[in-house]
């Protein structure tokens, strides 16, 4: 399911540029067609990404808990960023922590 607006919170995967298929957190939206990504490594909440809606596939998924603290001004951290998209961006790690169980 391709969702059509972006929503604060979304989780995005870039489909152009040189960061080609990294998946990014949607920090904030402006007027003129752009969204402000973080990935909590490269692209910290203090400088987000200026991205094009056109360059990024939304996902149906959302880090509820950093959207609700991003709506209320509540402070969010890099690494709850770096941690909500770690399964996107790194799968193997995902797979090697279910092959130690």
């Amino acid at each position: 399911m391709k969702v059509k607006t972006p929503a604060i919170g979304g989780i995005c995967q870039s489909t152009q540029g040189r960061d080609k298929g990294k998946y990014y957190l949607i920090k904030a939206i402006y007027t003129d067609g752009t969204v402000g990504v973080v990935d909590g490594n490269f692209k910290k909440l203090v400088s987000p990404k200026r991205k094009n809606l056109k360059h990024l596939h939304l996902l149906p998924e959302k880090a509820e808990v950093i959207a609700a603290k991003l709506e209320e001004g509540r402070q969010v951290f890099d690494t709850e960023v770096y941690s909500a998209l770690k399964t996107y961006n790194n799968p193997q790690l995902n797979n090697t922590e279910d092959g130690k169980e």
